[in-house]
């Protein structure tokens, strides 16, 4: 099963979305996400996708990823969007 990393984010509250992707970047071993600005925010989230893509954990599909859910396993912040969320996910 894979979930569209864009439903995911497009399911997180816009006020909270800042918020879920400085955790996930912390959940990731990225030191610091607290208290970066929120353009290098976004970048970095950017390059922790692209890691997961050339691990394999993702792929690109057109301007989504599709990120392996076990990939998600831990990543607690996710957990409220991810549980029992149909939107974006469909099996590998």
């Amino acid at each position: 099963m894979s979930v569209s990393w864009r439903g995911l984010e497009a399911r997180v509250p816009l006020d909270d979305l800042p918020a879920f992707h400085r955790a996930f970047l912390s959940w990731r071993g990225v030191a610091g996400a607290e208290e970066m600005p929120l353009r290098r925010v976004q970048q970095r989230v950017e390059a922790e996708l692209n890691r997961w893509v050339q691990s394999g954990e993702a792929a690109r599909e057109g301007e989504d990823l599709r990120v392996r859910r076990a990939a998600l396993n831990g990543f607690e912040a996710a957990r409220p969007w991810l549980d029992g969320a149909a939107p974006g996910a469909h099996p590998d």
